[in-house]
């Protein structure tokens, strides 16, 4: 499988040298996954031109400090190459950022959450199950790192994972092969902790931060959600070619 990761963020400054951009994040996190695959990155934060949906076997966006009602030059064009992908039944993931902009290009609404900042390790209830999700479960652990949320989510979407925090913690698209996730399967343990401290007492008061370093001692799904992502784009992609 050829994969398409559109690059929208990469770790603060004060880490950056310490591990691997969000691309290389995911693909080591999915090659596990998926035998055989190959990933392009297209830095669209720095300018990239977008592919043609066209001649992309499928696509995931990444997360980013930007918000998606943010004023910058590279945000439209991604909300409507989303669409355009949409409209020729490329399979597409969300993460983070990603899933909100893809709400807001689906017909939602995106913004601040009165909740505040979701950091650390947050606990999901599964809604449903779908095929390509194997078996059963109840509840998703990922490490979250958002101001924004998903506040109204599109007419043709399904809630996949919820929390009271997290109202629309994963989507599912009717319209569209689509699925997104607020959390960060990508977010090792040690990275969610080395963020978490780059922001402590700057973006986020230091008694939050505290709160959510102490979450990260429990395990993590995103194995769980990388095996997800891998079944939902090989049922995509063979429903778009068969």
């Amino acid at each position: 499988m050829h994969l398409t990761i559109l690059e929208t963020g990469r770790p603060p400054e004060l880490i950056r040298g310490q591990f691997p951009d969000y691309p290389a994040m995911f693909e080591s996190l999915l090659r596990p996954f998926i035998p055989g695959l190959s990933c392009r990155v297209v830095a669209v934060l720095d300018g990239d031109v977008l592919p043609d949906p066209e001649t992309t076997d499928a696509a995931l966006i990444t997360g980013s400090p930007a918000g998606v009602y943010d004023d910058l030059a590279w945000i439209s064009p991604l909300k409507n190459w989303i669409q355009r992908a949409a409209d020729c039944g490329v399979p597409q993931v969300g993460i983070c950022f990603g899933h909100q902009l893809m709400a807001e290009a689906f017909g939602g609404r995106v913004h601040k959450a009165p909740q505040g900042w979701g950091l650390g390790r947050h606990s999901y209830r599964i809604n449903s199950t779908e095929p390509w999700m194997g078996s059963a479960r109840k509840t998703l652990h990922l490490a979250a790192s958002h101001q924004d949320q998903v506040l109204d989510m599109p007419a043709t979407a399904r809630i996949l994972a919820h929390s009271t925090f997290t109202p629309h913690a994963a989507l599912i698209y009717d319209h569209a092969p689509a699925i997104s996730f607020q959390g960060h399967p990508e977010f090792s343990p040690h990275f969610a902790d080395a963020l978490i401290r780059s922001r402590r007492g700057i973006r986020v008061s230091q008694a939050l931060a505290d709160e959510a370093l102490d979450t990260l001692q429990a395990p993590l799904d995103g194995d769980v959600v990388a095996a997800w992502i891998a079944g939902f784009l090989a049922e995509a992609s063979r429903s778009r070619t068969g």
